[in-house]
C-alpha cells in the first residue's frame, strides 16, 4: 500500500482514470459475451434498479474515507504548527537574562534544519531513527540543560528552558507518530470494490448501445477513479504527493538567524 500511496498525483490519477475506463469497456464487452442471448434483454432491468444503491454505497464510501483521510493530513498539518511554537517558545526562553543564548540558539537551528532535510519526507519521517537527527537533538538537549543547571540562571528561567526543550521533543514525537500511520486497507477495500461494482453495473446498461452513446458512462468511471486516486493521494502525508509543509519550522529558523531572538543581557 505504501508504494501506491507513495506516487506522483499525476501517476495515481491517470492510473486512477485508466483503471476505471478499462473495467468500464471490460463491463460491456464482457456482458455482450457470457450472458446468453436469449437473456441479454432481462441485463437492463437488473442493472437499473442496482445504479442508485450502488452509487449510494460508493458515495458514503467515499465520503467517510476521504472525510477521514482529509482530517488526518489537518491534523499532521496541526501537529507541525504545534512543533514549530514549542521551537519558539525554547527561542524566546534563551532570551531571559544571564542565559547564553548563542549555544542553544546554534543547537536548535541545527535540529529544526536537520530535521527538514533528513526526518521530513519517507521511511525517515515514520521511524524517527535518523542518525544525524539524532545527534542534533542529543546537542540541543545537553546545551539547553547545561545552561539550565548553571546557578546564575536561576531555577525559574532553568525550569523554563527544560519545560521549552520538553516541548519540542515531545512535538517531535507526536509527529513521527503520525507519519508511521498507514492508511487502513480495509478502507481502500471497500471503495475499491464499492467503486468497480458501480463501473461494471454501468457498462452493463449500455452493453448493447453504440460505442459512441456508452461514452456517457464514461463520467461514472472518471469519478470513481478520482475518488481512488485523492483517497492514495491523501493517505500518505509525509511520503505521497501532498506532504505536510514545514513552512512553520522554516519561520523559525529564518526568525533563528535573523537575530529575531535577541538574548538577554
Amino acid at each position: 500500500m505504501n508504494g501506491l500511496t507513495s506516487l506522483p498525483a499525476a501517476v495515481l490519477v491517470v492510473g486512477g482514470l485508466l483503471l476505471a475506463l478499462l473495467v468500464t469497456a471490460a463491463a460491456r464487452v464482457g456482458v455482450r459475451a457470457l450472458v446468453p442471448v436469449g437473456e441479454q434483454d432481462q441485463v437492463a432491468q437488473i442493472a437499473m434498479p442496482l445504479m442508485s444503491s450502488l452509487g449510494a454505497a460508493f458515495a458514503i464510501f467515499a465520503a467517510l474515507s476521504l472525510s477521514s483521510e482529509a482530517g488526518y493530513l489537518r491534523s499532521a498539518e496541526a501537529l507541525v504548527s504545534d512543533e514549530a511554537a514549542a521551537a519558539s517558545r525554547l527561542a524566546w526562553a534563551t532570551t531571559s537574562p544571564r542565559v547564553r543564548a548563542e549555544p542553544i540558539q546554534a543547537a536548535l537551528v541545527d535540529y529544526l534544519q536537520t530535521t527538514r532535510a533528513r526526518e521530513w519526507e519517507g521511511a525517515a519521517a515514520a521511524s524517527g531513527d535518523d542518525t544525524a537527527t539524532a545527534r542534533a537533538i542529543a546537542r540541543l538537549e545537553r546545551s539547553v540543560r547545561a545552561e539550565a543547571a548553571r546557578p546564575e540562571v536561576g531555577t525559574t528561567t532553568g525550569t523554563e528552558l527544560v519545560v521549552s526543550l520538553d516541548g519540542v521533543t515531545s512535538s517531535r514525537r507526536a509527529r513521527v507518530a503520525a507519519a508511521s500511520r498507514d492508511v487502513p486497507v480495509l478502507y481502500v477495500v471497500t471503495l475499491v470494490v464499492s467503486g468497480l461494482a458501480l463501473i461494471v453495473n454501468s457498462g452493463a446498461l449500455v452493453f448493447r448501445n453504440s460505442l459512441r452513446t456508452s461514452l456517457l458512462v464514461a463520467g461514472v468511471a472518471c469519478v470513481v477513479g478520482l475518488s481512488l486516486a485523492l483517497l492514495l493521494a491523501l493517505s500518505a502525508s509525509w511520503s505521497g504527493p501532498f506532504i505536510v509543509s514545514g513552512h512553520p519550522l522554516d519561520a523559525i529558523v529564518g526568525d533563528l538567524k535573523s537575530g529575531f531572538f535577541q538574548g538577554g543581557p
